[in-house]
C-alpha cells in the first residue's frame, strides 16, 4: 500500500494547513498527525484505513508528527518530530529524529537516533548512530 499526503493552502483553526492524503486512489483532507501501526493509517487517532500489506508513506508538504513502523519520506518539512521503524528521507525538522535504520535530513531542532548512518545538516540536539554520521 502507498500512501501521497499533499499539502493545501487551505487552513484551519489553530493555523494547521488542511492537507490532502491519497491512500489507494481514496482522497482524505486531513490537517494533524499521521500514525501507522499494524498496517493502519491514523490521522489524529482516528482510523482512516487499513490494508493486508505493507504501507509506504510518502508525503509531499508539512506535516506536523509522523509515526511509522516502515520507512517515510517526506517532500517538505515537519513542524514536530519523526518516529520511523525503518528509514527517513525528509527536509528539516523541527523536533526528534529517530529511526530503526538511516536518517538522511536537513537540519533537526532536536535530536538524531539512528540504528544505522545520520546524514544531516545542522542538528540542535546530539547525534547517536549505528553507523556512519555526515554531516551535509
Amino acid at each position: 500500500m502507498e500512501i501521497s499526503y499533499f499539502d493545501s493552502d487551505k487552513e484551519i483553526d489553530g493555523g494547521l494547513k488542511m492537507s490532502k492524503m491519497i491512500i489507494n486512489g481514496t482522497s482524505i483532507n486531513v490537517a494533524g498527525n499521521i500514525c501507522i501501526q499494524n498496517n493502519k493509517v491514523y490521522v489524529d487517532g482516528k482510523l482512516v484505513t487499513e490494508s493486508k500489506e505493507p504501507v509506504k508513506l510518502i508525503i509531499e508538504g508539512d506535516p506536523v508528527n509522523i509515526t511509522t513502523e516502515g520507512d517515510v519520506e517526506v517532500h517538505g518539512n515537519v513542524s514536530g518530530g519523526i518516529h520511523a521503524g525503518c528509514g527517513i528521507n525528509c527536509g528539516n525538522v523541527g523536533g526528534n529524529v529517530k529511526a530503526g535504520n538511516s536518517v538522511h535530513c536537513e537540519d533537526v531542532t532536536g535530536n538524531v537516533d539512528a540504528g544505522n548512518s545520520v546524514h544531516c545538516g545542522n542538528v540542535g540536539g546530539d547525534v547517536d548512530a549505528g553507523g556512519n554520521v555526515v554531516r551535509r
